[in-house]
């Protein structure tokens, strides 16, 4: 024989063995070597290969239509281990300029798989977005399921976390192993919960092998899949956690453009004047997350409701609370309201606490 036809027979006696372990990841592997192997000599059949990978089928799974197998629950508690999430955002999602392109190669990469493993390249198959509750992370990772039309995903810590803590090392194992076999996302939620630091003196044997058997799952996540982790405390990640993912995005509090992007979404079909209060609100609300800017002016659009009174007397009251302003923050706030021509210098002064000598300065210094 020559020596392409017992290159052709030893990966294809390879391949037989592989498929009778039942190792999906395994076997798209060893056809993405061969498909690499053979694309000069026989390009039909690595054309032929890489549409293969490219459909990547999966087993039978309650996510696709007229399929009854469910999804893997706790032994003991019976508890479901993981929460499809609704196809639907809850708002607008924004993003710093820097995410928005590591996500837009990250989709161009899942979308465009087929070109990537022709030059012999995996698109990216693991993400650890950080930062802190409420800036966007979870909204992130659905609106990534929602543009490559695969359904998300959440592993459910409270019911992964069994009353035997042997079991919930199996727990995992059998969440992540569905998730491999199925046309997903998998967002891991609160990854410090399950992936603490080793060297925690404070951590129980049982919980530190946890920590292993996760990291052993995720070495051997198939390039097919994607897997998403989230975590509001990255300083207590185990060092060895950061390694398996391919890309780290780190999310921030809005920056006061982006809080001016959220309140104008918000408000403009509440009430007229809204892209004024855009340009004001933003002031009262620097150092927030996206969430808590949310809550506040969804509370002050109840209270207008409830009250039967305009929401605009109830965004002033946002201003008169004052919370955690600076003097240099309240300044500006007293400065937009005045230039915004809404308000008068003593109504400007009454809002904010500044006064009207030093709004007229501020003004006078705007206009030279």
């Amino acid at each position: 024989m020559s020596k392409i036809t017992n290159e052709l027979f030893s990966d294809f006696i390879q391949l037989a063995r592989t498929a009778l372990t039942g190792r999906q990841q395994d076997i798209q592997l060893i056809i993405h070597r061969a498909s690499k192997k053979f694309k000069v000599d026989y390009p039909e059949l690595t054309d032929s290969l890489l549409s293969l990978l490219q459909e990547s089928p999966t087993r039978t799974t309650p996510l696709r239509k007229h399929s009854e197998a469910p999804l893997p629950v706790d032994l003991d508690s019976r508890l479901q281990l993981l929460k499809l999430e609704p196809n639907v955002l809850e708002g607008d999602l924004i993003l710093s300029e820097g995410i928005k392109t590591d996500l837009g190669q990250f989709l161009s990469e899942r979308k465009n798989s087929k070109a990537l493993m022709k030059h012999g390249l995996n698109p990216t198959k693991s993400v650890l977005f950080t930062g802190p509750p409420g800036v966007g992370k979870t909204m992130a990772a659905k609106w990534l399921a929602m543009q490559l039309d695969k359904p998300l995903l959440v592993l459910d810590l409270a019911a992964v976390m069994s009353s035997f803590l042997g079991r919930t090392g199996n727990n995992i194992r059998f969440v992540l192993d569905y998730a491999k076999n199925t046309d997903c996302v998998l967002l891991l939620d609160e990854l410090d919960s399950i992936a603490k630091r080793r060297d925690d003196t404070s951590e129980i044997g049982e919980l530190k092998r946890l920590v292993t058997v996760l990291l052993q799952e995720i070495d051997d996540w198939p390039a097919s899949g994607i897997l998403i982790a989230a975590t509001n405390h990255p300083d207590l990640l185990d060092p060895a956690v950061w390694r398996r993912f391919e890309l780290v995005l780190n999310f921030e509090n809005p920056s006061i453009n982006q809080i001016e992007e959220q309140v104008s979404s918000l408000l403009k079909n509440e009430m007229e004047g809204s892209e004024i209060w855009s340009k004001i609100l933003p002031y009262v609300f620097i150092g927030k997350s996206f969430s808590e800017i949310g809550r506040q002016i969804n509370l002050a659009r109840k209270a207008a409701a409830i009250n039967g009174c305009s929401l605009v007397s109830k965004l002033e009251s946002l201003l008169m609370s004052r919370e955690g302003l600076s003097k240099d923050q309240r300044t500006q706030i007293a400065c937009a309201l005045y230039d915004s021509g809404v308000v008068t210098q003593r109504r400007a002064q009454e809002l904010t606490g500044i006064a009207r000598e030093t709004i007229r300065k501020h003004a006078k210094k705007a206009i030279n």
